[in-house]
């Protein structure tokens, strides 16, 4: 992201291009939901089927020198709800709530912050959404008004909500509302989405939609050992929709309640655990550097100790990537964890399951558990950010074009007869079907040429090529390049090898 822009002009773009809907718009939308365009589809599944190559079908050479063992599966959205209590879901995956009585509105009490003029312990409070620019403006001047004046910072003062004491909270001033005192006192919240299977209904019949796609991997741990002739180490890869019933659904698709998750688990030895852990830290992040996300706005992350999961193992704990989103800026925000899960969730399902769940080494003639490393990518929060690192503020007409990596770009190549007639919609109709059976392009024929490339500067289309007058003469045809605007004449029978040859080189 070399240039400012707003979240709200992505938004639009999204909107504008086909990237992102919100969901049931026609219905008004519903809070947490959303939709990908053509544009997005093609998008989200560029980056999907990118990870699934680089990580199943082509995975990296091990610290050894080896290639990795990694296989796929696909498994079920609702499982047996033994699963969720066996992995500690059920009990423990709650967040700390906050409702407002007046406004209806309901937060997550740990993302609520407070502001109020330092020594005074009678005034009111003012409550605001935590990196929510908009919310921390309405609270300051709420604040101002309130003490009839404008305050520095060094008369503000700042605290989670958390902090406060009941006789505090009863004096606070919640973000949606100008009333005092009507937030609720924080109380835990599940963050389970529950069913019923079968006709009847009834907690008998409860059950749940996925929070995770790891719980499918270790229950089909034996199936796999079973049936594929794999030795540990090796990892069982799955790419599918989770969902959690966030209580602040925001910032577009990055927090939603249904989303996409891309994720590893690697069984390996637990003597050789930190080495593969160290491993897959690093080689995530260089994958995600592949992708089209630079340096300078990805980082590692390791989690403090209060943040670890119930299930990492202690003492290695959970190195976050994160990215730098513009509503994080100058801040970053978790794009995919890296955690040593131990063998806590097989161990779990073998106490749960009363079957037993391990790996016996022939060679050794050792069994045991194996321990678990897990590089776990949102693929809805990967789309995300290739759409924030791509948007680029410009002075051709456009205004902006989006710099995807050719790989991930929902469209590789737009073809365009200059203008539509004398031969030149014929030709480029053969062109465009000869290229398609390879790439994902587009034949465009209305409006000025001009405005044809606007409308692919704002997909991200890498390359656009044009029949013109010269092409009925000499057989070449223009290719214009996205990032520069440059111009080259080549020739038509070339084209095909000349994306190839571009797009294999990204």
């Amino acid at each position: 992201m070399s240039n400012e822009y707003s979240m709200e002009d992505l938004v639009s773009l999204c909107k504008r291009r086909g990237f992102i809907f919100p969901a049931s718009e026609i219905y008004g939308g519903i809070n947490g939901f959303w939709d990908y365009g053509p544009m997005g589809t093609e998008l989200k599944n560029n980056l999907r089927d990118a990870w699934w190559h680089d990580m199943v079908h082509c995975p990296p050479m091990g610290p050894d020198g080896e290639p990795l063992s990694i296989v796929g599966i696909d498994s079920s959205i609702i499982q047996n709800p033994k699963v969720w209590e066996a992995s500690g879901h059920v009990g423990g995956f709650n967040d700390p709530m906050v409702d407002c009585r007046e406004s209806k509105a309901r937060y997550r009490a740990d993302h609520l912050f407070c502001l109020g003029v330092k020594g005074d312990t009678s005034g009111q409070i003012y409550a605001y959404i935590e990196n929510d620019d908009d919310s921390l403006a309405s609270a300051q001047k709420k604040l101002e008004k309130y003490v009839k004046r404008t305050l520095s910072s060094e008369e503000i003062d700042t605290c989670a909500l958390t902090e406060l004491s009941v006789e505090e909270l009863a004096i606070t001033v919640g973000p949606d509302t100008k009333t005092v005192g009507t937030l609720t006192e924080p109380r835990q919240f599940s963050l389970m989405f529950d069913t019923t299977v079968g006709a009847t209904g009834g907690d008998e019949n409860k059950a749940y939609l996925r929070p995770e796609t790891a719980q499918g991997i270790f229950l089909n741990f034996m199936n796999v050992v079973d049936t594929m002739r794999v030795k540990v180490p090796f990892g069982i890869a799955q790419i599918g929709k989770a969902f959690r019933n966030e209580v602040t659904p925001r910032n577009f698709i990055f927090r939603s309640r249904e989303f996409e998750q891309m994720e590893l688990e690697w069984f390996c030895h637990e003597d050789d655990a930190q080495q593969w852990y160290e491993f897959w830290c690093n080689y995530r992040k260089e994958w995600w550097q592949k992708m089209g996300l630079t340096t300078e706005n990805l980082q590692m992350r390791q989690h403090d100790s209060d943040e670890l999961a119930h299930y990492a193992k202690e003492g290695c704990g959970t190195f976050d990537i994160e990215y730098k989103f513009p509503f994080t800026a100058p801040g970053y925000g978790e794009l995919e964890g890296v955690a040593h899960r131990g063998n806590y969730d097989l161990s779990r399902h073998t106490e749960f399951s009363g079957k037993k769940i391990n790996y016996f080494d022939q060679q050794k003639n050792e069994r045991y558990t194996p321990h678990v490393i897990e590089p776990s990518a949102g693929l809805s929060r990967g789309t995300l950010a290739l759409l924030c690192e791509a948007y680029t503020p410009d002075d051709r007409p456009s205004k902006v074009f989006m710099k995807f990596n050719p790989r991930i770009a929902p469209i590789k190549a737009a073809i365009f007869p200059l203008v539509n007639k004398n031969g030149m919609p014929e030709i480029a109709t053969k062109l465009h079907e000869e290229i398609r059976k390879k790439h994902v392009v587009q034949y465009d024929a209305k409006q000025s040429i001009g405005k044809r490339y606007a409308r692919m500067d704002e997909a991200g289309t890498p390359y656009c090529f044009v029949i013109d007058g010269d092409t009925l003469e000499d057989n070449t045809i223009t290719v214009r390049d996205r990032d520069t605007a440059s111009q080259e004449r080549i020739n038509i029978d070339q084209a095909v090898a000349y994306l190839d040859d571009k797009l294999s080189s990204a």
